[in-house]
């Protein structure tokens, strides 16, 4: 695809690189949100979103409302990975919503998500999620998802249309059919993730072009491997920089077998070095407030 025309609205050059540097996770644990909390204060991100369904939304929320300057978007969230820790929908105890597992929580995969989630069930589970949000006092500017539950045939519709319905932008890159099956989709979700995203940029929609995540399961190098990652942002394009930073507590080493990776996310993005690396190359930074603000009043 060309440049995003996002770019031109924004007041900048066709050949211009951009980055958004996002926290996932935010309320999933009180770690995730305290971590956040000091990013945000450094300027070290420019936005994350909110897990609502978790143990430590509501007091995210406190936060927010004495935060009101915050880009906090919803992490839409259909799946509860951890074992010992887990959380449900906040719209059904229905199990033939099929957004429940044996436990009466989310299933822990996006696998079992795409295999037994009704879409209707998912529409309603995260319009409440954004209206939570907003009764809470946050202010979403964006949706996203947690584990990627939401890229699947039946159910991205539902999520592109609650996004829609609360007037801010749904997760989207602007790939094409073969990109999305080399990404390991399926050809049906590979065909309705393209067309889908086509549809909502030619309507005025912001996208993004690209997601750059580190998994979590890589403890060595994140510094330099994250440096190394951001450079693939290419002119004319909208990087997605996700990171799950958190503080080390004994809450988040009991919950997270991966806690390394997230303390030291925000041991790096705390430094700033992600930051001035990108600053120095010359890539704007933006949040995702700013392409909320691009949102036309009707789709």
């Amino acid at each position: 695809m060309g440049p995003n025309p996002v770019l031109e609205k924004l007041g900048l050059k066709e050949s211009d690189r951009v980055a958004i540097l996002h926290v996932d996770d935010v309320g999933m644990c009180g770690a995730s949100l305290d971590a956040f909390a000091d990013l945000w204060s450094r300027r070290s991100v420019t936005c994350g979103s909110v897990m609502v369904p978790c143990p430590w939304f509501r007091a995210t929320a406190a936060w927010a409302r004495e935060h009101p300057d915050a880009d906090l978007g919803v992490h839409a969230t259909l799946t509860s990975e951890w074992p010992g820790y887990r959380w449900g929908p906040v719209s059904t105890r229905d199990p033939a919503s099929g957004l429940m597992d044996g436990e009466l929580c989310f299933p822990r995969t996006s696998a079992e998500v795409a295999r037994d989630a009704n879409p209707a069930a998912v529409g309603k589970e995260l319009a409440l999620q954004l209206s939570m949000a907003r009764e809470s006092g946050i202010l979403p500017t964006h949706l996203d998802t947690h584990m990627g539950s939401v890229m699947d045939a039946g159910i991205y519709g539902a999520f592109v249309q609650s996004a829609l319905d609360a007037g801010v932008p749904p997760f989207g890159l602007r790939l094409g059919e073969d990109q999305w099956r080399k990404g390991g989709y399926d050809g049906k979700t590979a065909a309705i993730l393209a067309d889908t995203v086509e549809k909502l940029e030619a309507s005025g929609v912001p996208m993004l072009d690209r997601i750059f995540q580190l998994s979590l399961s890589i403890e060595d190098d994140r510094a330099a491997r994250t440096r190394d990652m951001v450079d693939k942002i290419a002119p004319g394009q909208i990087g997605y920089v996700v990171f799950h930073p958190a503080l080390d507590t004994a809450e988040l080493r009991a919950i997270c077998p991966d806690w390394r990776s997230r303390v030291s996310d925000h041991e790096l993005l705390a430094s700033g070095t992600i930051r001035r690396h990108l600053e120095d190359q010359g890539v704007n930074l933006i949040g995702c407030r700013e392409l909320r603000d691009l949102m036309p009043e009707k789709h």
